[in-house]
């Protein structure tokens, strides 16, 4: 109960009516006060209280009521023995309430076993629904003790069950293919010193780990590791009936086991801690995969153009006289800033000589794509080309808007043609164009001579239309979390209670009215910020230009003085305490709480003292939250006479902390 209460609040929670008032008719001192607040608190919390749960303003407003002095009453009032017990049976009696059975025990265990625990992880909201149903049911909840008894009996329940309904659902074959996981070869481990990949390595130990570097080797083997996840035989209805938190649960469980741990579990148990680390990575993997696409995509895209401006740059020659031309044009425009363009600008430089530097531009921008557009052929075909045809038969693509079928239909004709060596499609073959290549990328795409479309410039075509489309939620990977058909984001009764739904989220359900609000908005935004630019009240905000492009610069903001209060604070900690290295409080906080044994290495097995194996980690931790990075803490570890090399370090990172 909360310790703070306003006048108002006392007088509608803690009054006593007049047949409660007619209860204390026989009481008189300590023992009036201490049963009218049994009485009311029962009332409020459905439970009694212990001494320090009552509220002290309670206690002093209670105590006016019943004519008796609060705080010496209060404090003679005996919490154990017949007179309370007498005073809890009447309280109960007069509220309808009885006390629990053993029967009644069992019912809420099997009750929360069935209904809340697939749901519900957090031991907290299973204690405040376990309370809530015995106070709806008339029942006096059990002592804390007790309660915490009747939880951990229903998550037993439930794991009993939800492991054996697992272990059923999967089968044999799956089972076994599972245990296949935790099978590593028997090879010499090697010491956490060395900074490579140790040799024969188990399967299960690649599937913890993240992606590495985005390339296309990366690509291939999680490529790899999807596939072999889908070969085990997880079915779909696996996890039914659970919600998708219970089993993020169970896999982070697995994420933190050894091979050994697995091996000691029991088989309902092994078998279901290793399909829900299964399970989710392979959603996480495939939604990587799609990461991996739009990351890599966008990659040979801005490598290609940086690489032709470089090389533009390199072989720039100005044209005779520009410069000349372009003072003389601003000149002139100076001088006769009223005049119209035929009159102040053509007698400085001649309609003629503008067109021919027009046309120039034209001309550069016409060769700069054309040269880009040669370089991500160049870098498609020889690299990452070979990496397409598994990616597309490892994602499976969904669409429902009818706009982008074309780009659904040229993937569809990529996977016909993924074994093949022609250079071109087959004339018979429908390829889609529109939608899907862009009208400076046609005279690359289509050949002008037979009409005939190439393949690598179409496929690359189709991977930036696909990037285009994943990016803005037209097409979805199914399989996915983060990249799923966005219905399945919808909350279950979408379709019947739009209204609801968009009256909660103060929409409106024309999308036209949403439209035209949203265009009000920016432009009295825009107007608000013409105006202040105009007056220079901006704050430093202008616009400027950036490679060419119209810029809006906002200059930093200006550091706000701290609060007087925070600088009381800061300084009368530094008083008490003086300054105190993080790394000391880390070394503090695992000296009482022991949590770096939380984190647990991906590899099968660790030969690390544990003392090195802390303090590395520690250091590690220290050099990520406080942002001075692996390599410094480490040049000062090796400056101490440490052995914890930056290699090191970083190897312990990847092993231990994986974020």
């Amino acid at each position: 109960m909360r310790r703070e209460w306003e006048l108002d609040e006392l007088i509608e929670c803690w009054t006593l009516d007049e047949d409660e008032l007619g209860l204390l008719s026989n009481k008189s001192g300590a023992t009036r006060l201490g049963f009218a607040l049994l009485l009311k608190f029962f009332e409020l919390e459905g439970r009694f209280p212990r001494r320090e749960d009552v509220p002290k303003a309670a206690v002093e407003y209670m105590a006016g009521q019943v004519g008796v002095e609060a705080a010496l009453l209060f404090a003679d009032y005996q919490w154990s023995g017949r007179t309370i017990e007498y005073h809890r049976s009447q309280v109960r009696k007069h509220h309808g309430f009885r006390q629990p059975t053993v029967a009644d025990e069992d019912k809420q265990i099997f009750w929360l076993a069935g209904e809340l625990c697939p749901e519900e992880l957090s031991r907290d909201r299973l204690r405040a629904a376990l309370l809530t149903r015995f106070r709806a049911e008339k029942i006096e909840p059990p002592t804390p003790v007790q309660v915490d008894r009747l939880l951990g009996a229903a998550v037993a329940m439930f794991e009993r069950d939800f492991t054996t309904r697992t272990a059923q659902r999967l089968g044999s074959a799956a089972g076994a293919r599972l245990d296949d996981l935790i099978a590593a070869p028997e090879v010499e481990a090697d010491p956490v010193e060395v900074p490579v990949a140790a040799p024969g390595r188990s399967f299960l130990q690649e599937l913890k780990e993240d992606p590495g570097p985005i390339q296309l080797d990366t690509l291939l083997a999680e490529i790899v590791k999807l596939e072999r996840v889908r070969a085990i035989g997880l079915g779909e209805g696996l996890f039914e009936g659970v919600s998708e938190k219970i089993v993020e649960s169970w896999r982070a469980r697995a994420m933190r086991m050894y091979p050994s741990d697995f091996a000691a579990a029991a088989e309902p148990v092994r078998w279901t801690l290793l399909a829900a680390l299964c399970w989710v990575r392979k959603t996480e993997l495939t939604d990587g995969l799609v990461e991996l696409l739009i990351q890599l995509v966008h990659k040979i895209s801005v490598r290609a153009e940086r690489k032709v401006e470089s090389e533009i740059s390199a072989e720039f020659r100005r044209v005779h006289g520009k410069n000349g031309i372009l003072v003389r044009l601003a000149q002139a425009a100076l001088d006769l800033p009223e005049e119209v363009v035929r009159e102040a600008i053509y007698p400085v430089v001649g309609a003629r000589t503008l067109a021919d530097i027009v046309a120039e531009a034209k001309a550069n921008e016409k060769v700069f794509n054309s040269r880009v557009r040669t370089k991500l052929r160049g870098s498609y075909s020889r690299h990452y080309r070979r990496g397409l045809p598994k990616l597309l038969r490892a994602l499976e693509f969904g669409c429902s808007n009818t706009a982008f079928r074309p780009v659904m239909d040229a993937l569809a004709l990529l996977d016909r043609y993924a074994d093949s060596e022609a250079v071109h499609y087959d004339r018979s073959e429908t390829v889609p164009l529109e939608h899907v290549v862009p009208d400076d990328w046609k005279d690359a795409v289509v050949d002008p001579d037979t009409g005939r479309v190439e393949r690598i410039p179409y496929e690359l075509c189709v991977l930036v239309a696909l990037h285009k489309a994943i990016r803005r939620r037209e097409i979805w990977i199914t399989g996915a979390k983060t990249w799923r058909n966005p219905d399945d984001d919808l909350p279950a009764d979408y379709e019947n209670n739009r209204d609801v739904h968009y009256e909660a989220l103060s929409k409106p359900r024309d999308p036209a009215a949403f439209i035209a609000d949203l265009q009000r908005r920016h432009l009295a935004a825009l107007d608000r910020l013409n105006t202040a630019m105009g007056s220079d009240t901006t704050g430093g905000v202008k616009l400027t230009r950036r490679k060419g492009e119209p810029w809006i610069s906002v200059p930093p903001l200006n550091r706000r003085p701290e609060p007087t209060g925070l600088v009381a604070l800061k300084e009368e900690i530094s008083r008490r305490w003086g300054v105190i290295d993080l790394l000391d409080v880390l070394k503090d906080v695992d000296h009482v709480t022991g949590f770096t044994k939380e984190f647990t290495s991906v590899a099968s097995r660790t030969i690390t003292h544990p003392d090195v194996l802390q303090r590395r980690l520690l250091l590690c931790l220290y050099g990520l939250g406080t942002n001075v990075g692996i390599k410094r803490v480490a040049d000062g570890a090796v400056a101490a006479g440490l052995e914890d090399s930056e290699a090191v370090l970083r190897r312990i990172r990847r092993l231990l902390i994986r974020g």
